[in-house]
């Protein structure tokens, strides 16, 4: 038994690294790729699962930290709101300035990382991610944002999405994601690392077309005599 369990701890480890490698060419070398890849195992949800934070995205000045292939950038300034974007990946900041440049609008993206936000203190309303890695509760990715953002402003996280669905397709793309990693059980101590760096935080559920999401939603402390502006 002793070996067994082993065995199995290895083959679990050398398939999470695989895995991780998979993702990392996918978001870097293969960006091209990604809105295929995104679609396919999300049995075409992916970029409306996206959009569903939307609604929750006021502005008037927000930054998305990890952009991607820029569809919510592009969503954005079409609503006429002052969008900025960061991703770590070259490759995803090429696709998404040239998504944005076909459309008619002036991109605001910079390639940098989370943790070393090159942007003055108090600049956001709003900061926005969808299905992020890690480096979203990381300490000092949540001290960078808070120190951006405007009292009062908001942390909008999109970190996972369920898909309920019963058709064997749906069935089978629910398993998919949950062996990945894509879809934990939610857990609210994902929150402590927003609450012990100031922010207060609640969450928000949503349903749509065979799918739940969630969304964290990370206020900054007003002030007293500041007003958001």
């Amino acid at each position: 038994m002793h070996y067994m369990n082993q065995a199995t701890n290895l083959i679990h480890t050398v398939f999470f690294r695989i895995l991780r490698t998979f993702f990392y060419l996918l978001y870097h070398r293969f960006a091209w790729s990604y809105d295929f890849v995104a679609n396919i195992v999300s049995i075409g949800m992916w970029n409306k699962w996206v959009f569903s934070i939307l609604p929750e995205i006021d502005g008037p000045r927000v930054l998305e930290l990890g952009h991607g292939p820029g569809h919510l950038q592009l969503s954005l300034a079409k609503r006429r709101i002052q969008t900025f974007g960061l991703d770590q990946s070259k490759e995803m900041v090429i696709l998404a300035g040239q998504r944005l440049c076909l459309e008619g609008f002036d991109s605001n993206l910079v390639n940098a990382v989370s943790q070393h936000l090159p942007f003055e203190t108090c600049t956001f309303h709003q900061v926005v991610a969808t299905f992020p890695t890690e480096f979203i509760i990381e300490y000092q990715t949540l001290e960078e944002v808070i120190r951006i953002l405007k009292p009062g402003g908001t942390l909008l996280v999109l970190p996972v999405a369920w898909i309920t669905g019963d058709s064997t397709l749906q069935r089978f793309a629910a398993w998919l994601f949950s062996i990945t990693g894509q879809s934990p059980q939610w857990d609210d101590r994902v929150l402590d690392p927003f609450n012990r760096i100031g922010f207060t935080t609640r969450v928000k559920y949503t349903t749509m077309e065979s799918s739940r999401l969630v969304f964290i939603i990370a206020e900054k402390e007003i002030l007293e005599n500041f007003m958001l502006d």
